[in-house]
């Protein structure tokens, strides 16, 4: 039975179209972060807010006796285009909420808002994270599971391709690990006439790819692995010069966090291996690392026991998703799960220039949490 105040609602769906209106990419949230805080202090009474810098969080105190349960939403947004019209179309060009966070926001801060008028017999923390799409903010916010003594998380994201309005779960891993590679090889110059003075990585880095294919061979691992091509950058526009330095960028992939690790390792010592016997200098790094996010049983259960309490459908996900998402840093600290609520299966994936939130799964969403933290009325 959906049981959100009309009121409430309303607020949520306008502080989400607020948010998508001034969206802003990873670690530069500071509007974002502040409109919210804002919010938060103009609708609520019972709320204690703990603003950490880039991020922040919100308290409500049932009892020093009574288990405190976290609830999270990312806010950062995507370096893509506003293309479509929207009556809260972005007024910032090049970024646009394209993923979602603009309605995850808005729904935990609905879901504060319910507990502020109807209380609850749980500690709660309302944590507001930042830069998830660059896989720190989960980094750095996981300290308040630590300082909160937190018992146990949860948090949602909506998704195209899955039927509108409906709860997903899945056991064990949700989302693969995943991170950025970059192999920088440098060799030495010398004039295009005369190419055989000079050392070009070019060929090694050639080989490189054409090894890709074997080293994420299926026979080698349980799970998916993958292993994607982001650029490969050799030499310059000079045409006197043969190439001597070159950087092939790889985003990994893997379901599993050790096979991740697994494929990295091969990845590694094939460079090295060749910049052994080519001469070349190799480097090697990482950025957007996320792990994988792993849910845990019990807390599925109970994401199915509140669906199923409330009235709400309620499907089974028999696969991970490959995208990454950075919440896996909460679930290796304390237990807790991560769910899925319907676009619908026509509806623009996310991160493509015809998404748009959808106002409508604010309420399920708010409703869901209201269940896990067992406020009824």
């Amino acid at each position: 039975m959906i049981s959100v105040d009309k009121k409430n609602l309303a607020l949520a769906i306008q502080l989400r179209h607020e948010l998508h209106m001034h969206p802003e990419l990873s670690y530069q949230e500071v509007w974002t972060k502040q409109h919210l805080i804002n919010f938060l202090k103009k609708h609520t009474t019972n709320l204690v807010i703990i603003d950490k810098g880039k991020y922040f969080y919100a308290k409500y105190t049932a009892g020093k006796d009574k288990p405190t349960l976290a609830f999270r939403a990312d806010f950062d947004a995507l370096p893509i285009p506003e293309t479509i019209e929207l009556p809260w179309k972005s007024t910032v060009p090049g970024v646009s909420h394209k993923c979602g966070h603009d309605g995850h926001s808005a729904t935990l801060a609905g879901f504060a808002l319910e507990v502020d008028q109807k209380g609850a017999d749980q500690n709660i923390v309302f944590l507001f994270q930042h830069a998830e799409e660059t896989g720190q903010g989960g980094i750095e916010c996981a300290e308040v599971i630590l300082e909160e003594k937190i018992d146990e998380i949860f948090g949602y994201h909506n998704m195209s391709g899955i039927e509108f309005n409906t709860v997903h779960v899945i056991d064990g891993t949700a989302h693969c690990a995943s991170k950025g590679m970059s192999i920088e090889m440098i060799g030495s110059p010398a004039h295009a006439s005369q190419p055989e003075n000079g050392i070009n990585p070019s060929f090694a880095i050639a080989r490189i790819i054409d090894n890709l294919v074997a080293l994420t061979s299926p026979d080698k691992y349980e799970g998916l692995v993958l292993c994607t091509i982001i650029q490969v950058d050799i030499g310059s526009e000079n045409y006197g010069i043969a190439a001597y330095n070159g950087t092939l960028r790889l985003t990994i992939r893997a379901e599993k966090e050790a096979e991740l690790n697994m494929l990295q390792q091969s990845i590694e010592e094939l460079a090295l291996k060749l910049g052994k016997e080519q001469g070349i200098t190799v480097h090697f790094h990482y950025q957007d690392e996320f792990p994988e996010t792993v849910n845990h049983k019990d807390s599925v259960d109970k994401v199915r026991q509140v669906a199923a309490g409330i009235g709400f459908p309620l499907r089974e996900l028999t696969t991970p998703y490959r995208a990454s998402e950075d919440y896996g840093h909460y679930l290796k600290l304390v237990k807790g799960a991560y769910f899925y609520i319907g676009n619908g299966e026509t509806h623009p994936p996310i991160h493509t220039y015809e998404y748009d939130f959808r106002d409508e799964i604010i309420e399920i969403g708010v409703e869901m949490f209201k269940g896990l933290a067992g406020i009824r009325t």
